[in-house]
């Protein structure tokens, strides 16, 4: 069997490259080696910057249907409620930034959402096949199975989690720390006795114990657990263990505790890969990084390794760019995911407040090769930030920005001939755009901006579009 590209798990980060190709027309296969998609809550949030991704893959009203906001934490004492924490800094939507918190999504959900977009785009995922090796040459990669025939692709995408097997036959290290040495336990539970309006957290009760906090999960009937225990126990992860530690730790029976959907154990670490490619093999998400849960930046990290590396792979496959675009994935995401894992980090610790940094609105590859800012006074936005929204000639930008193609902003300035699959917007000076050209890349970024067309044809010959 052949395909132009075979990504290596069907978690968030696969599902969401799958759908980026597919609506390339790019030929694609996902596999996994599991039966089925992941059942657990693990990643909850959706961070703005990944809602805007969703929103331009065509999934977001799918997203909001079955999520919710944050429910405000609910600090408990001794069977009373003692204090309420907000778990994060609020901020009001603008123009130009529409979504601003962060929408909590049980992860099984989100990729439930995925799939059935991938599917919809005529994408495929094939269940029950376990990758145990591969050989790479010039033209192209074969991938064996433990079952089933081999798949030959020119280009392979490792998505297969923090124990990636892929990562591992290329011999990629993984460079990190543990963030907490205290082991934690994750469970999606049906509870009885809390109300779902608040994220109920009870404190240690003393010198040795752990937190425990009991989340409901928007949209659904199930709470997700987290406790925290002490370094070196082996953590239950039974009905009668969750049940003895929610008894031990809040107001509540043991019987409370009704079912136990799924649940797991970890420790939180943060480690970056070496490299993120060797050769025709890629990787992202959690192959490629791997976070604390606090602050809610593994997912979306992902998310966005995915968005950054679909336009050029289908730009390579498709639109005939030069292979050397695929250089800059590892260029500009390796910073960004080393930048995340310090915030991450930072968060688990105390360190780093729920907020303006973790919403990952104000990342960019102002650093990048492919960015070029031609302008000699560019003002706040320049190239390489991402593109805000607003309202041009009576048109909203992240409506022009929807699809797998570059966008030509004209602000009161002459907009020069493009090639048809550049969509031109024209119109006045508001918000985030001053007078001036400003060419957004299909992930939503400025890659070229200028105060006339100067430049930007031989720009556009360099990236081949």
């Amino acid at each position: 069997m052949n395909t132009d590209v075979l990504v290596v798990g069907a978690g968030p980060t696969g599902l969401a490259l799958g759908i980026d190709l597919a609506r390339q027309g790019v030929d694609a296969l996902v596999v996994e080696k599991a039966d089925r998609l992941f059942p657990g809550s693990r990643g909850k949030g959706i961070q703005p910057r990944t809602m805007e991704v969703f929103d331009d893959l065509g999934v977001l009203d799918a997203i909001r249907a079955v999520g919710g906001d944050y429910p405000v934490g609910m600090i408990w004492q001794d069977g009373k409620r003692v204090a309420e924490n907000q778990m994060f800094d609020p901020a009001e939507a603008t123009e130009d930034s529409p979504y601003t918190a962060p929408w909590m999504v049980p992860q099984w959900r989100t990729q439930e959402v995925l799939f059935a977009r991938l599917e919809e785009l005529g994408g495929r995922v094939g269940f029950g096949r376990e990758v145990v090796g591969f050989e790479q040459d010039d033209d192209g990669v074969t991938v064996r199975f433990s079952d089933g025939p081999d798949v030959r692709a020119r280009y392979v995408v490792a998505a297969d989690g923090g124990r990636s097997v892929v990562r591992r036959a290329l011999g990629i290290g993984m460079t990190g720390e543990t963030v907490d040495p205290n082991p934690l336990l994750v469970a999606d539970v049906l509870i009885s006795g809390l109300d779902r309006d608040n994220w109920h957290v009870f404190p240690p009760r003393g010198e040795g114990d752990g937190f425990l906090a009991i989340c409901p999960l928007a949209g659904t009937d199930v709470f997700q657990a987290v406790a925290q225990f002490p370094e070196g126990t082996a953590v239950d992860l039974s009905l009668d263990g969750i049940r003895e530690v929610v008894a031990a730790r809040s107001h509540l029976a043991p019987e409370s505790v009704t079912e136990v959907r799924w649940a797991s154990d970890f420790r939180p670490r943060a480690a970056l890969a070496d490299s993120f490619r060797a050769g025709r093999v890629f990787l992202a998400g959690d192959a490629a990084h791997v976070h604390s849960p606090a602050g809610g930046q593994g997912l979306n990290t992902s998310v966005q390794d995915a968005y950054n590396l679909g336009w050029k792979l289908g730009a390579v496959l498709r639109a005939g760019a030069p292979i050397s675009l695929l250089d800059t994935y590892e260029e500009e995401r390796r910073p960004i995911a080393a930048r995340m894992l310090g915030i991450s980090t930072g968060v688990h610790r105390g360190e780093v407040r729920r907020g303006e940094s973790t919403r990952q609105l104000n990342l960019g590859y102002r650093e990048s090769s492919l960015t070029e800012e031609t302008r000699t006074d560019p003002g706040p936005l320049r190239a390489g930030d991402r593109a805000p929204d607003g309202v041009l000639s009576g048109g909203r930008l992240f409506d022009a920005f929807r699809g797998p193609h570059w966008t030509l902003v004209a602000v009161d300035t002459e907009a020069p001939e493009v090639p048809g699959a550049v969509r031109v917007i024209r119109g006045e000076e508001q918000g985030s755009y001053r007078k001036g050209l400003y060419l957004v890349r299909p992930d939503g970024y400025v890659g070229w901006a200028g105060d006339s067309a100067a430049g930007l044809s031989e720009y556009a010959h360099r990236i081949c579009f």
